[in-house]
């Protein structure tokens, strides 16, 4: 296990972060309909973070984890702000360090106790969404000047959150099995 890693890979993973804050950003302001519910495009996009966040706990530390989450912090604010709208923005910022952390306590606890690779990133995946997701959009859409999102974000938080978890299922935690004996292999880490 590593206690620290390498500061440009903090950076890249950090710039990683704020890439897929920023993208996630831009598509939550595109709604469609799926079978007469609402939700955004962002769905398909922000789980990533999620995934690499998790990885970098398993494979380094929960410290390391938060560094990097405090360093995209404030450059995701921005971006995101920029791209979209200051409140956004925020929501964005806020639901952001408050689901990554979660999810790296989350995780941390739950792989200390697991026997196998798949409940910790599961289980803080699952908790971690919840948060971000009503965090984000109440932050975001509650009384907004957005018609549309002002009264139904309840449902488009909801309907993503449910398709967060769906795609985070069956596309991520593949994904990170993967990647984790990818990685695992690679830097000849010890990965209970």
């Amino acid at each position: 296990m590593l206690n620290t890693i390498d500061n440009k890979v903090v950076v890249k993973i950090a710039l990683f972060h704020i890439t897929v804050i920023a993208l996630a950003n831009y598509a939550v302001q595109f709604t469609a309909t799926f079978m007469g519910y609402h939700f955004t495009w962002a769905m398909f996009v922000f789980p990533l973070i999620i995934l690499a966040t998790d990885l970098t706990v398993r494979l380094s530390s929960q410290a390391n984890a938060r560094v990097i989450v405090g360093i995209a912090y404030v450059p995701a604010i921005l971006i995101s702000a920029w791209l979209a709208d200051w409140r956004i923005g925020i929501a964005s910022g806020t639901a952001y360090l408050v689901g990554q952390l979660l999810d790296i306590t989350v995780f941390q606890r739950v792989r200390e106790r697991a026997k196998s690779w798949w409940p910790a990133p599961l289980l803080s995946t699952f908790f971690a969404n919840i948060i971000d997701t009503y965090t984000f959009f109440a932050v975001a859409f509650y009384q907004s000047a957005d018609e549309f999102m002002a009264a139904n974000w309840i449902e488009v938080a909801s309907v993503d959150l449910g398709f967060k978890i769906v795609v985070s299922v069956v596309l991520f935690l593949p994904a990170y099995a993967a990647l984790l004996n990818f990685l695992g292999r690679k830097t000849i880490l010890h990965t209970r």
